[in-house]
């Protein structure tokens, strides 16, 4: 993958996705072959420092009880309110804050239980945004939202990808770009490689994992 490229990583259950990104991110160890970031081995590098260079926005929306300030400032304890606002403006939440009495100083409750579920990734996105990282992993981070909230959160993401060497991880088709390079695993190994309009063109996909449905892109 080089600098600055977007990657999509498609493959049903099983397929490897989730062991690939631990890979990545050293929770786990490759006992064969090598794996190497700018031409460093993987196992040379310590995992914090590995995954510093990494911002991770999946399906999970780790929400902590305390404030929505304090929910930022996890990301970036020395951000000031002006950054944290511009985050909130990248992940599409800043009208949403600005409205309550409290603002930045809302209590999210046990897990965020006073967010609804676009809310919670949503404040997870403008931590993300806070980390000035040169990695960003994209782990299903729409799963699970209705169309409505998934389209605007489809655009938020796409806000926070400039800039970065994007990995996309999905195991639907809806919101791939067609001159996006897809990279299909089958059982822990890669089945193609190439654009998805290549890849569809030649069928080397729907077969695979299914009909192609026409959803805004993730990037």
């Amino acid at each position: 993958i080089g600098e600055g490229e977007h990657v999509t990583i498609l493959g049903s259950s099983g397929a490897g996705k989730t062991s690939l990104l631990n890979l990545i991110l050293r929770l786990a160890d490759y006992q064969q072959g090598s794996a190497t970031i700018g031409g460093v081995d993987l196992k040379s590098v310590r995992g914090d420092d590995l995954r510093s260079l990494f911002t991770v926005v999946s399906q999970r929306a780790h929400i902590f009880a305390g404030t929505l300030r304090e929910n930022l400032l996890l990301a970036k304890p020395d951000a000031d309110t002006d950054a944290l606002w511009r985050a909130l403006e990248t992940a599409q939440l800043a009208d949403f804050v600005k409205s309550l009495p409290d603002g930045l100083d809302m209590h999210l409750g046990e897990a965020g239980a006073t967010l609804s579920g676009g809310e919670a990734r949503r404040v997870a996105l403008a931590r993300a945004a806070l980390r000035d990282t040169p990695f960003l992993i994209l782990d299903e981070p729409t799963e699970g939202l209705d169309p409505l909230t998934e389209a605007g959160f489809r655009a938020a993401l796409s806000r926070l990808a400039q800039g970065r060497t994007v990995i996309s991880v999905t195991h639907r088709l809806a919101g791939i770009r067609p001159e996006g390079r897809v990279v299909v695993l089958e059982a822990g190994r890669i089945a193609e490689d190439g654009s998805f309009a290549e890849l569809a063109a030649h069928g080397r996909i729907v077969p695979r994992l299914g009909p192609f449905s026409a959803a805004a892109p993730l990037l």
